[in-house]
């Protein structure tokens, strides 16, 4: 069963965590409980997958063993070698997904969810390295950490250190019924972006615009119509799926991070990556961007730190695409949105000395309008309907 994908789903989690509900209203918090209802419904979410329920098994004990282990040896040793290792290991299930397919193998390995859990294990990774996590790692809320339920298949991205701190404290009878409001009311969001909003866009347009007279007749204008409604469809799908999550975390005491905060009024490609997909465009910028950055400045290989940064943003944005998968539409638009930051950072420079464009009402509406088109255009590249 594919989480948020049948009124079916919401109803089993309706009635397992109304105990948690329940508790909550009279200032309590069963983690035990929460814990039990989180491996019920990854039972339920994986019945039908006998490969993807050995993957997620064999998944979760390769990353303990790698996250425990690490622990172990960093309080002892700090080798960048081994450091490195770890988090190549902690990435080989999730490149093996991304490469079978390319040798037909794509049955062997693989579970609803691989990317986002790999995310959180690296992250782990990486701040034991740095230190930010000192603490012991009891495995039960390691474990819980890893497989929560509400975000398993496609996110958001939280952190070990936050999402310790809400499984940690126990909210009062008024904080819990302020996060049952905001829960309840995320959930009805994610019903009318997902199922009403988005799926108006797909029933009408996008299925319908390929078969088009008209569109045969007139393809530029078929193509356009298409590429503004893929980016809304796409937008309203993942913000809805977004809002569940975030909602049922909610019901659960755990604040689980925004993904989405208006991001088709940004006013230039950097403030886009600001507002769309929070979790991934943090996570992509503190931990490929700026430790690249930082390890290129510490090297001193190359000197101008313009250069440097513009590399960081090829180096980002070419992993962002080929972790979508290996297709030449995801490289091209890893690739594209990388050029645009770039020359958006080249002419932010230049309008400082310049003041080619100033600040005001009327440019600030037309910066929303123009990037507005180019983000439209990276999500039709995206979709592969530009390469038929």
């Amino acid at each position: 069963m594919i989480p948020y994908e049948s009124f079916l789903f919401f109803f089993i989690v309706a009635i397992l965590l109304l105990p948690t509900i329940i508790l909550g209203l009279n200032g309590k918090m069963s983690k035990a409980y929460n814990m039990i209802v989180t491996i019920i419904l990854l039972a339920i979410i994986f019945s039908n997958s006998m490969i993807g329920a050995r993957s997620l098994l064999f998944f979760t004990i390769w990353q303990v063993i790698l996250v425990k282990g690490y622990f172990a040896y960093r309080k002892q040793k700090n080798s960048t070698f081994i450091f490195c290792l770890a988090v190549l290991a902690s990435i080989l299930p999730l490149v093996l997904v991304k490469v079978f397919p390319l040798f037909e193998l794509n049955h062997l390995f693989g579970f609803l969810g691989i990317s986002y859990l790999t995310f959180k294990a690296v992250q782990m990774v990486i701040e034991i390295r740095d230190g930010l996590i000192k603490n012991d790692l009891p495995l039960p809320d390691f474990l819980y950490f890893l497989l929560f339920f509400p975000t398993i298949s496609s996110g958001p991205i939280d952190r070990y250190r936050r999402f310790e701190k809400d499984y940690l404290a126990i909210p009062s009878k008024e904080s819990y019924k302020e996060l049952l409001y905001l829960g309840i009311n995320k959930i009805f969001r994610g019903f009318l972006y997902k199922f009403i909003i988005a799926y108006l866009i797909h029933h009408y347009l996008l299925t319908y615009l390929p078969s088009n007279p008209f569109v045969e007749l007139k393809p530029i204008v078929g193509n356009l119509l298409y590429m503004y409604s893929y980016s809304l469809y796409l937008f309203f799908d993942f913000a809805g799926y977004s809002a569940f999550a975030i909602g049922i975390s909610y019901l659960m005491g755990i604040k689980t991070p925004e993904n989405f905060n208006l991001p088709f009024i940004s006013r230039n490609i950097k403030d886009f990556w600001n507002r769309w997909h929070l979790t991934l465009s943090f996570w992509f910028r503190d931990y490929v961007y700026m430790r690249f950055v930082f390890w290129m400045t510490k090297k001193k290989w190359i000197k101008n730190r313009y250069t440097v940064s513009n590399l960081g943003y090829i180096l980002l944005f070419l992993i962002m695409g080929l972790w979508h998968g290996i297709a030449l539409q995801y490289i091209v638009y890893g690739l594209y949105h990388a050029f645009l930051i770039i020359g958006f950072d080249y002419f932010d420079r230049w309008n400082r000395k310049k003041k080619f464009w100033p600040k005001n009402k009327v440019t600030h509406v037309v910066s929303v309008i123009i990037t507005f088109h180019f983000i439209c255009f990276g999500f039709y590249i995206f979709s592969g309907q530009i390469f038929h």
